[in-house]
C-alpha cells in the first residue's frame, strides 16, 4: 500500500505489472467468453435506448473492484457501473484516497454489436492527478499503459503522437450524436469547416489510443465521466500530445470544465480544435 515511506511511483514500480494482469484477467474471465456470445438477458438498458449495459460491464468491474482495492489497501474503485447504481460514489475522485477509475466495457455497444471496437480502462489517480493507465482491447490484442512522467507504450514499444501532417484535413473524433443533447451538438458545430474532417467516435478509449498512435489528430468530447477521459488523456499526455477545455485549461478529472474539451496530437492542433468549440456549458 502507499504510507509514508512510499510514493505512487514507487507503488506502481513494484505493481503496474500486477494491474496490466488484473485487467487481461478480467476481459479473459468476463468480457471474451460473452463476446458475439450475448444472451439476451445478459443486456439491459441504462438511461436510454443506445445507452447499453451487459453481464460483461457488471462482472469485470466486480473483479476489477475487489483485485485492485486488495492490491492498494486503502483505495477506492469509482466504476461506471457502481456510480450507475450510487452516483454519489463518483465523489471520491475527489477524495484525498488514491482512486481507480475504471471502465470496463468501453464501447458497449459495439460490444453487445460483436464488433472489435472496444475496451477495458483502468486509471489510478491521486489528488485529481491521472498517474497511470491501461487501455486493453482485448479482441484486437492490445494493451497500452502510461505512468506519467515514464511515455506512453503500445505493447512494450514506445508511442508517440507526433504532428498532423502540413496542409491535410485535421481528423476529428467527435461525442457520437446519440448521446448528445441539441445543445452539445450545437458546441460542436464550429468543427465543421474547412480544414477539418470531423466524425463521431466509437469507444472514447481507442480514440485517445489513435491520437497517441499519430493515428487521429483530436477529438472534441462534450461530456466529463472520468471513467471515458481518464486514462487516454493520461496516454495521450505522455505521448506528447495536449488536451484543452474551451477555456484553454487542461481537462480536470474531478469536473468543472468548461465544455466542450479536446485532446489533440500537438499544442497547436489543441488551440486550432479548441478555438472552434463554442461554450456549450
Amino acid at each position: 500500500m502507499i504510507d509514508d515511506n512510499e510514493t505512487i511511483d514507487e507503488f506502481l514500480g513494484r505493481h503496474a505489472g500486477d494491474v496490466e494482469d488484473a485487467v487481461r484477467e478480467a476481459a479473459a474471465r468476463e468480457i471474451m467468453p460473452r463476446w458475439r456470445r450475448l444472451a439476451e438477458h445478459e443486456v439491459d438498458l441504462k438511461s436510454g435506448p443506445h445507452d447499453l449495459v451487459t453481464d460483461a460491464d457488471r462482472k469485470a468491474e466486480l473483479y476489477l473492484t475487489k483485485v485492485l482495492a486488495a492490491l492498494l489497501p486503502g483505495s477506492v474503485v469509482v466504476g461506471e457501473e457502481a456510480v450507475h447504481a450510487n452516483p454519489a460514489s463518483y465523489e471520491a475522485i475527489r477524495g484525498d484516497a488514491p482512486v481507480w477509475i475504471v471502465d470496463p466495457v468501453d464501447g458497449t455497444r459495439q460490444f453487445v454489436h460483436g464488433e472489435s471496437g472496444f475496451c477495458t480502462l483502468v486509471a489510478l489517480a491521486l489528488g485529481g492527478v491521472v498517474y497511470a493507465s491501461w487501455t486493453y482491447a482485448p479482441a484486437r490484442d492490445l494493451l497500452a499503459t502510461a505512468v506519467r512522467g515514464q511515455g506512453a507504450f503500445l505493447d512494450g514499444e514506445r508511442l508517440h503522437a507526433g504532428s498532423p501532417e502540413s496542409g491535410r484535413d485535421l481528423r476529428v473524433a467527435t461525442s457520437h450524436p446519440d448521446y448528445t443533447t441539441a445543445e452539445q451538438k450545437r458546441a460542436l458545430l464550429g468543427l465543421w469547416t474547412e480544414g477539418v474532417a470531423p466524425r463521431s467516435c466509437g469507444s472514447a478509449g481507442l480514440e485517445y489510443l489513435a491520437i497517441a498512435r499519430g493515428e487521429s489528430d483530436a477529438t472534441a468530447f462534450s461530456w466529463e465521466a472520468a471513467w471515458d477521459h481518464a486514462a487516454g488523456l493520461l496516454l495521450v499526455e505522455e505521448a506528447g500530445g495536449v488536451h484543452l477545455t474551451r477555456a484553454g485549461e487542461p481537462f480536470r478529472i474531478t469536473g468543472g470544465n468548461t465544455l466542450p474539451f479536446t485532446a489533440a496530437r500537438d499544442a497547436a492542433t489543441a488551440r486550432r480544435v479548441a478555438g472552434l468549440l463554442p461554450d456549450g456549458a
